[in-house]
């Protein structure tokens, strides 16, 4: 069976792995519009690179008055540790040969202010009684907080009341490094082929069945055909499923927000004094991925400090592309589910609007907020961040990740942002059993995700404490996740 996946990101690449591991047979080829594999989204400061665990993110645990929802929280968290099992099963097949290439250990911690007290320890309570989030600390001791993270509280006044939780087994990623050597392996050892500089311009079912790709590669028309076709290209994905034709193709539409972070390089030294990443509460009518926080980076052994995100409304539907490619990516049919979101969620909009033209100084503003006397400490450079497309669905706005499959089985997609990369493993496991059902319950299939997958069922690593602390330790020993 021939396959073809548009885009070597992360989500693309990781399908591409996992369906090679689970069936060799399958005949792979990913399409790639840039010059290498993971250098949209993917690349290291694309993203935050924070391996979304649910530890220390409020918008993951929505709180209702004196009620508060974990129910997303320990869905994240699940998806994450089935993550985590295919990244160990990569070490030890050799894969990848050091973990520290693109796993670090990294304190995750919350801090709010006085106002939010409260929540957090509502948060605290609910979440440190699952096992999932039984090794969280709460504190509102200055002190020990600064000990926590004290470049958040170093230039703080004794006197301005705060309260912080942290889990000292949270981590650090770097999608970028990791997709790089997902895609070496999958290319030199399974037999996946990636062709890169290749730009998708139409896709349409051929009277046998079959899809066709037109595109434009070294400078000429190419053509491609698939028996079974998977988009992982990001935001690139909502104009190809426009191209497709399918039916349900008319019940999506892409709503692009840019963003950018401050970053500082420091010293190895300097990182010692902070192995965390720390997360604010986001500003009232702010997107889910602008909550603040400041973070210790590890990319290609330097160490760096970033902060953000600073959120934008930048119509664009990936890094590097235009406008224009936003405006064909339209149908008519699209303008009435933006025109709902902007009347619904004009709060967001306007937000979105306004953070696009905020300036260095406004930006070092917020830092000098979120961490006194931090703003002159280090040299804070702007940098532009990766493009999310969130989801209109319906004409609703949506979060997170949707996977969408053809009727027939030949089509997959990948929609949305946040978590993504975090849990994009369990993600393509759920893309590979939807878009091969028969495959996916062969016996042989069965030992091999068994072997990749010591876990994958969500319910039982939520409901089994010891099973599930069985399979975290083990996999944690593996990529070296081990409190400092």
């Amino acid at each position: 069976m021939n396959v073809v996946i548009i885009g070597a990101g992360i989500m693309g690449t990781t399908f591409a792995t996992l369906a090679k591991e689970v069936a060799p047979e399958l005949d792979i080829t990913i399409l790639e519009r840039l010059d290498r594999a993971g250098a949209a989204n993917s690349w290291a400061f694309n993203n935050a690179g924070t391996g979304h665990e649910a530890n220390c993110e409020l918008n993951y645990t929505p709180v209702d008055g004196e009620v508060i929802s974990v129910e997303k929280a320990l869905k994240i968290h699940a998806q994450f540790n089935v993550a985590k099992q295919f990244w160990a099963y990569l070490l030890n097949k050799g894969a990848i040969k050091d973990p520290t290439s693109f796993i670090n250990p990294t304190r995750h911690c919350t801090l709010v202010s006085e106002s939010s007290i409260e929540e957090l320890k509502l948060r605290f309570n609910e979440m440190s009684a699952h096992h999932f989030f039984e090794g969280m600390r709460y504190s509102d001791d200055f002190d020990e907080i600064k000990s926590w993270i004290p470049y958040t509280m170093e230039g703080r006044p004794r006197a301005e009341k705060m309260a912080a939780t942290i889990v000292e087994t949270g981590t650090d990623v770097n999608f970028g490094a990791l997709t790089e050597q997902m895609a070496s392996y999958a290319t030199n050892q399974l037999g996946v082929k990636i062709e890169y500089g290749v730009h998708v311009q139409r896709v349409h079912r051929s009277p046998a069945g079959s899809w066709l790709l037109e595109t434009r590669q070294n400078g000429g028309s190419v053509q491609h055909r698939a028996d079974v076709l998977f988009v992982g290209a990001g935001g690139g994905a909502f104009p190809i499923l426009k191209k497709s034709h399918l039916p349900f193709a008319r019940r999506f539409t892409g709503f692009p927000v840019g963003g950018r972070f401050l970053q500082a390089e420091i010293t190895k030294e300097q990182a010692g004094q902070y192995q965390a990443k720390t997360y604010g509460k986001a500003e009232v009518g702010a997107p889910p991925m602008s909550v603040p926080h400041l973070d210790l980076r590890v990319a290609d052994g330097k160490h760096y400090l970033l902060f953000g995100p600073f959120a934008s409304f930048k119509p664009v539907l990936e890094k590097g592309r235009g406008f224009l490619d936003y405006l064909s990516s339209m149908r008519l049919h699209d303008i009435p589910g933006l025109l709902n979101v902007a009347v619904e969620h004009f709060p967001l909009v306007k937000y979105l609007v306004s953070e696009t033209f905020k300036g260095e100084k406004s930006m070092l503003d917020s830092l000098e907020k979120f961490a006194p006397g931090l703003s002159s400490r280090f040299n804070w450079q702007p940098v532009e961040a990766g493009q999310r497309v969130q989801i209109i669905k319906d004409g609703d706005l949506q979060m997170g990740t949707e996977i969408i499959v053809s009727t027939d089985k030949t089509y997959g997609t990948i929609l949305g942002a946040s978590p993504g990369a975090s849990v994009s493993p369990e993600v393509m496991l759920r893309a590979l059993e939807q878009l091969f059902p028969s495959l996916c319950a062969g016996e042989s299939a069965k030992e091999k995700l068994k072997e990749i997958f010591p876990e994958d069922k969500l319910e039982a690593l939520i409901n089994n404490p010891d099973h599930y602390r069985e399979i975290r330790d083990t996999v944690n020993q593996t990529l070296g996740i081990i409190p400092q």
